[in-house]
This record gives C-alpha cells, structure tokens and sequence, in this order.
C-alpha cells in the first residue's frame, strides 16, 4: 500500500488531554474540600494554566525530562496541577501513599530515585518520618497557613511570577507516571506508565460500558489520587471535560454523602469499605441527602457483596463493579449489564452484576489452572487470570517480579477466576487466598460475600488455618454491626443455604475491626499472624 495513504503518527499523549482540557472545557468546576473542612472552587481552565507556571518553576530548579518528581498530597486542586504539569514538561508523575509506613515510604522514594517531591502542609509530618532516607534535591509544600520550614520551597511563591510554558513534543512511549504495587507479598514494586498507556487508558474507560463518563458528568473520586492514579479518573475526566469534586482527606460516610449531595455530583467511584459505610448512613437516615443526580458509584478494590448491590439498589443507586490493578493501569474490566439481560429476572440479574465484568476493548484475558495448562471458558473451572494489553506493564521499575511476565506481553495477576463463555469473570481469590481443604478448593471471597449477606454481619474475612486431617480449614473473622448479635451457629446455618458442609468455616472469631491495607483491602497477612497457629 502506499506510503501517502496512511494516518497521520500523532503522538497519545496526556499532554493533548491536558491542552483539550484547557482549551474545551475551561470553565468546568474543579469543586473541593480542605484537610480542615473548609470548602473552595477553581476550574479545569485555572488548574491547567497554573500547571504550565509550575511546570516552568520546576524546571528552573532543575526537574528535567525522565526525572521521577514525588507527591504526598491529597485529592486537592493542587495535585491536578501536578498531575497536568509533570507529564506534559516531560517529567513523571510519581504518587505517594501517606498511609504506608515510614519504612515502605522510605524504600519506594530510593527505588524511584525520586529527585524532588511535593508535599501538602498537612503532611508534613508524615515526609519527616522518612524524609532522611532520601536526600530530595527540592522539597516543595503546598501551605494555606503560613511560612514554609527553612530550606523547603513554597508552592505559591514558586509559581507566583512563572511564566507559562509551552510544553514540548511529547513522545508517547516516554515515561509519564509511576506507582507502587500495594506490597502484600515482598517490597512494593513500581509500574510505570507510558503517555500512549495513560492516553488510551483514559479514551477506554471512557467509554459508555467502561465508566461512561462525558462532559454532562460531575465526578468525586473518592478513591484518592495517590492510589492508581486515581483509576484514571483524573485524566478521563480532564479527556471529556467533566467537572471534578475533591474530598480531601475526610473520607467518612457523612462527609462523602454531604459533597454527592452539595455538588450534584453523577458519578463517584471507590473501594467497597467506603460504599459499606455508605451504605448504612442512608439506611439511618434515608431522606437526609438528596442524590438525585448521583447515577452511577464505581466499586473496585475487591468483590462486592451482592448484599451491597441490592443495598444500593433499593436507595435507587446503581453500583457498577470492575475490576483491575495497579499493573492495568488499572482498569480491565467492568462489569456492565450486557442488553441480553435487560428484561431478565432479577436474580439473573444479580448474578452478573456480582461478577467483576468483561475486559475492556484491547484487554486479553486468558487463566492458567494448576496443571499449567489454560482453563476452558466454562464458568467452572479455576485458574490464574493472566492479562494483556496496551495499558498492561510488561515488567516492573527495576526488572523485579520477572516471573509474573511472559515476552509475549501476558502478565500473572494471582487473581484466581472462572470466566463464563460470554468473558464475564468472577474473581474466586487472590491465589494465596485460596483455602484447599481435603484436596478441594474453597474461595473465600464467596464465602465472605454471603456472610456479609447477613443482617447481623457488618464485614466479615475468610483465612485458611492449618488442619491436621485436611490440610487447610477456613476461619471466619466477623464483625457484627452496631446494635445487633450473631452466633456461630446462626451464621453456619446461613451459610448452609448455599454452601455444603465441608464448605462452611468451623471457626468464627468476632473482632471489632478487621485490620486493612493503606489502599482500604482487608489484610490478611494480620489475620493470618492472629490465627495461623489456630487449630480446629
């Protein structure tokens, strides 16, 4: 074919999604919520012609193409700025957890090699308990109270008398963001994005059976910034002009219901935790917010309860369930009501919605099972999802965890699924969540699902305990709600409805808080270290 017959080799790259952005949708509101309560708000227009003065200040202090810049900041105005400037100058965008502890923190800033980092006045505290680990060139802060420590920079004076820049011609297979895998097994390990990943990334989740987002859309993440990118919601947003609410760091029930409600906002998206809150504060007291214009919560992190679906359903909000990691950037698949099942009965209906969903176009999804081999698409059969796609790392920063990475692109999640002949997949576990007791798996995933089905039941765990008859036995951990009492007996005969016997935990501890990871998932590996000498 000849050669003047092809499309034109344009560059994907955030920095057209911030110009678009800047350009298109200028006005749209960027609404947002201060550590100390306080309530204010810019535009994507002021967001985007502040982020070329940063980008230029921080290029007068040295942060050059390919350098790694730090955050330690909050959904703030102030961190869009940032995510705007670093990639469209050329530099990457590199979010920090706050949560993590010092010693995390400490070894992630050296393994990115982070030159200069970011950080709002109200952690402060937080850099200092790791700040020594690294010796940062620059350390800027966001303040709103007063003067700076000595020797660090302050944000608004820095790009106070800036000029704007105008940014460079980006190459779409350069470096633009970075995060860190959430460390469950081994040190964290970097991934980092490409402008052509983030790019299309942004155009797929977009999409009307991705997260359906347009320029008609208000957006609250309250999934923050520094987890994922934010799922991307940022640059999506910025991509189709939707306007933007920022909850800061009060992430409490009330406070996110107040904002929905104050800003009109149509979509949100979080991890299952925060929805469960939620969910009791409407049950309390239904008719105190009005969320009319809310038609669509985004859940990912880990599987809903279908308990939670039907919750949402009856305050007459739609839980949409997907499915990703910090690895796909991270969204692969959602979990959209396909128009076969429109007029289907409800409970069918319900089943799929419980389910994690199709992967997006340009995902491929395939599972392994225990022989190696690649498992029929029967909706029965387990095995290790494996992905690949043009948003999928095919390695991690510094060459770590290459077992996980085929050369053909196919990366291991350790999410073990079964998919349906129409590519819907249930996650059943993570692989070392699995329980194989007497030779048989059991999925603690279903088993805590149906146990958080309970009216009693607030939120509930499933580990695997050592057995010396089969191997391995789940322990239930539960948490009852407020006001409520449960027996163990009363919730194996629950469970019974659905589950055989050998099924069904023959332990249950009742505690009043299940320990969680910074990204808000139950963590295991406490229960584990609770109970692991536990015998039944």
């Amino acid at each position: 074919m000849r050669e003047g017959l092809m499309m034109d080799d344009h560059p994907l790259s955030l920095t057209g999604i911030v110009e678009r952005a800047e350009r298109l949708s200028p006005q749209r509101k960027v609404a947002f919520r201060r550590p100390d309560g306080s309530v204010g708000q810019t535009t994507l227009g002021d967001c985007a012609a502040r982020s070329r003065r940063l980008a230029t200040a921080l290029a007068g202090l040295g942060i050059a193409p390919g350098d790694p810049v730090g955050t330690l900041m909050w959904n703030q105005p102030e961190h869009v700025e940032v995510y705007f400037a670093l990639p469209s100058m050329g530099a990457v965008l590199h979010t920090l957890n706050p949560r993590l502890h010092p010693d995390e923190l400490s070894f992630i800033v050296n393994d990115a090699e982070d030159r200069a980092i970011i950080v709002d006045e109200s952690l402060l505290e937080v850099f200092e308990s790791f700040h020594e680990a690294r010796d940062f060139e620059h350390v800027i802060v966001v303040s709103r109270d007063g003067p700076v420590p000595d020797g660090y920079h302050d944000y608004e004076s820095l790009i106070a008398d800036a000029e704007p820049m105008e940014w460079p011609a980006a190459d779409e297979r350069a470096a633009a963001a970075m995060c860190y895998t959430s460390g469950t097994t081994g040190r964290p390990k970097g991934v980092v994005y490409s402008h052509r990943s983030l790019a299309l990334h942004s155009l797929a989740t977009a999409l009307p059976d991705a997260n359906d987002l347009s320029g008609r859309d208000t957006v609250l993440p309250v999934v923050p910034m520094f987890h994922a990118n934010a799922w991307g919601l940022i640059f999506t947003s910025a991509l189709v002009g939707a306007a933007l609410v920022l909850p800061g760091p009060r992430l409490d029930a009330e406070s996110i219901l107040d904002l929905l409600a104050d800003e009109g906002v149509t979509a949100t998206a979080g991890v299952p935790t925060v929805w469960m809150m939620m969910l009791q504060a409407l049950d309390a007291e239904p008719d105190r917010w009005d969320l009319s214009k809310l038609r669509m919560l985004l859940v990912g992190g880990s599987a809903v309860p279908r308990s939670m679906l039907v919750g949402f359903d009856r305050h007459g909000l739609t839980i949409v369930q997907a499915w990703g990691m910090t690895e796909t950037s991270p969204v692969g698949s959602a979990g959209r009501l396909p128009v076969e099942l429109d007029d289907a009965p409800e409970d069918e209906q319900y089943d799929y919605r419980a389910r994690q969903g199709v992967p997006l176009p340009f995902i491929e999804i395939r599972a392994r099972g225990d022989d190696g081999e690649l498992i029929p698409w029967d909706d029965t059969t387990m095995g290790e999802l494996e992905v690949r796609g043009p948003w999928v790392a095919r390695s991690y920063h510094q060459g770590q965890g290459a077992e996980k990475f085929t050369d053909d692109g196919w990366f291991a999640t350790g999410d073990v699924v079964t998919i349906d002949p129409g590519g819907n997949l249930k996650i059943c576990d993570r692989s070392k969540d699995l329980v194989k007791s007497g030779g048989e798996w059991i999925s603690s995933v279903d088993v805590e699902n149906l146990l958080m089905a309970h009216e009693a039941v607030a939120e509930a765990a499933v580990i695997a305990i050592p057995d010396d008859r089969w191997g391995e036995r789940p322990l239930a951990v539960v948490v009852v709600r407020e006001g409520q009492s449960v027996e163990p007996d009363d919730l194996k005969a629950h469970l019974a409805q659905q589950y055989a016997k050998w099924q069904i935990p023959d332990r249950f501890e009742f505690i009043d808080e299940i320990p969680r990871t910074a990204t808000g998932k139950f963590k295991k590996t406490t229960l584990r270290e609770m109970y692991v000498d536990a015998k039944v």
